[in-house]
């Protein structure tokens, strides 16, 4: 482990929290898309912290107790906004993303003290019975990249909800390649079990938003 910690593989992006903490995330030099922090992953992290989730002064938070679940997570830096805000956190991405995952909750525990998080593998797809009950939320953050990828994704997405959860699903549009194709292909797959609900930008962070960054809630059809 001390090897793989080691400091000249890894540079640091910083998420500032409206409590004036700052989330500190490591990213690889080296690697796969797992081993940065994406755009959408902090426009999604600070979401959370909108009013509608969690507002200190009239003592609204969402994020308290519940369980939250965050798919490809990458280096965390989602889930890890969750368990500071409160949640019960399971990050889960593939095992050579573990190492990342496990140094950035080592990294940033001190910000935790409600809620907890903890890494763990999960292959889109296969079985998620240590992930049940289900959980409250289902958190994603541009994961709808590979084709190969849709059915699995989709699969995990239908084996993870309940009737009560929300899955809060936030990715970049892009133009690009086989990219629109994908995501079409995601969403009438999606669309067979699930109702999609886009929230307005008026909703989101007021600094860390975009026009070609999208935030939906995700439910199961009843």
């Amino acid at each position: 482990m001390a090897a793989d910690a080691d400091d000249s593989h890894y540079f640091v992006r910083e998420i500032e929290k409206n409590d004036g903490n700052t989330l500190k995330l490591k990213q690889c030099y080296l690697g796969d898309v797992g081993c940065v922090v994406w755009d959408a992953a902090i426009v999604l992290a600070k979401y959370l912290e909108t009013k509608q989730f969690h507002d200190p002064s009239s003592g609204v938070n969402e994020w308290s107790g519940r369980r939250v679940v965050e798919l490809g997570a990458g280096t965390g830096a989602v889930g890890l906004m969750a368990a500071t805000l409160g949640a019960l956190v399971t990050v889960t991405d593939l095992e050579d993303l573990q190492t990342l995952l496990k140094l950035n909750i080592q990294e940033n525990q001190a910000l935790i003290s409600g809620g907890s998080v903890t890494a763990k593998v999960l292959k889109w797809g296969e079985d998620v019975s240590e992930f049940m009950p289900p959980p409250h939320y289902v958190l994603m953050a541009d994961c709808i990249y590979y084709e190969q990828s849709i059915v699995p994704l989709v699969e995990s997405l239908k084996l993870l909800s309940g009737p009560e959860t929300c899955i809060i699903c936030c990715y970049e549009q892009r133009t690009e390649g086989v990219n629109p194709k994908v995501e079409r292909q995601f969403f009438e797959l999606l669309q067979q079990n699930f109702s999609c609900e886009e929230i307005p930008s008026d909703k989101q962070d007021p600094e860390f938003s975009c026009p070609d960054i999208r935030i939906l809630h995700i439910r199961r059809k009843v």
